[in-house]
């Protein structure tokens, strides 16, 4: 995670992550937050472990976790952005609950964060130019080891038959 654009898709990701859980409980507590309320309470709930396991692997930048991510939001929110999209279009005389305005705002949050995500995924270059490899960057990476081989290399003095 070198670039900023990414550090601020993750912050997004769990400040949304944490309005979400809060959406759940108030959801499960009956609480009033605003009209905005879970579609789907156990759908929820598993969205939310499926989002934390994706946040984890977009930290790590796999594309599975953009992939779980934009899958997982796509089908929660898309069918509430037609939905309520929907029910503003065929609304008579503009009689629409602001509750409408403020889920379908929601959802557009949730669906745009999620294609984000996933560009910034995509077009990260630094995650194709500098792949990992456990096996040797601990060697190349770690110039101390580098300083005590070049200091053991010159105080050896062999005998040569």
């Amino acid at each position: 995670m070198k670039n900023f654009s990414t550090w601020m898709l993750v912050m997004f990701m769990i400040m949304f992550w944490v309005f979400r859980i809060i959406v759940a409980l108030a959801g499960e507590l009956n609480w009033d937050l605003g009209g905005i309320a879970p579609l789907n309470q156990t759908f929820e709930i598993v969205l939310l472990f499926v989002a934390l396991l994706s946040l984890v692997l977009v930290i790590k930048r796999k594309i599975a976790g953009g992939l779980i991510y934009l899958l997982g939001y796509g089908m929660y929110f898309g069918i509430d952005v037609i939905d309520n999209i929907q029910v503003i279009i065929s609304a008579v005389e503009g009689n629409v609950d602001v509750n409408a305005y403020a889920n379908l705002f929601i959802s557009l949050v949730g669906i745009i964060l999620a294609v984000a995500v996933m560009l910034d995924l995509l077009m990260d270059k630094s995650r194709k130019n500098n792949p990992k490899d456990k096996k040797t960057d601990w060697f190349y990476t770690n110039e101390q080891y580098d300083r005590q081989l070049d200091e053991r290399a010159d105080k050896n003095n062999y005998r040569t038959l």
